[in-house]
């Protein structure tokens, strides 16, 4: 079950077009997996060194911080993704896709837990949790 999966699992449920991942970190896979399927990748990352990295690797990237956003960095955005991202941000993950109203997809550490409201599902081995916008 590699990550990649991920992005197999993103791409049956998001159309096409922009998606955003929040929270890049240094695992750029998923984000260069969308790239090759045709998605629009947003990368958005509070620090500057994981930014450059992933403009390096040609991902669209930017620094932005997910509890003050930017929200016209997510305008046409189809749908917001993290890969275990840290817990403190899951919630403000979560606030935005309901501002931008767009689906949540979280592919949490296991053992991180996640809000309740998300839904859980299981992809190739996967624990994915969803959230879709009200």
């Amino acid at each position: 079950m590699p990550i990649e999966d991920f992005a197999e699992f993103l791409a049956e449920k998001v159309p096409g077009g922009k998606v955003v991942e929040i929270g890049i970190g240094f695992q750029f896979s998923v984000a260069l997996r969308l790239k090759e399927l045709g998605y629009d990748v947003l990368a958005i990352d509070w620090n500057p060194k994981s930014v450059e990295r992933a403009r390096e690797l040609g991902i669209n990237a930017v620094r932005d911080d997910v509890f003050n956003p930017r929200l016209g960095l997510y305008e046409d955005a189809n749908a917001i993704y993290s890969v275990r991202p840290t817990p403190e941000i899951v919630r403000p993950i979560l606030n935005l896709g309901r501002r931008l109203n767009v689906p949540v997809y979280i592919l949490p550490l296991s053992g991180d837990t996640v809000p309740r409201t998300m839904r859980l599902v299981n992809h190739r081995g996967l624990a994915i949790y969803t959230a879709k916008p009200i």
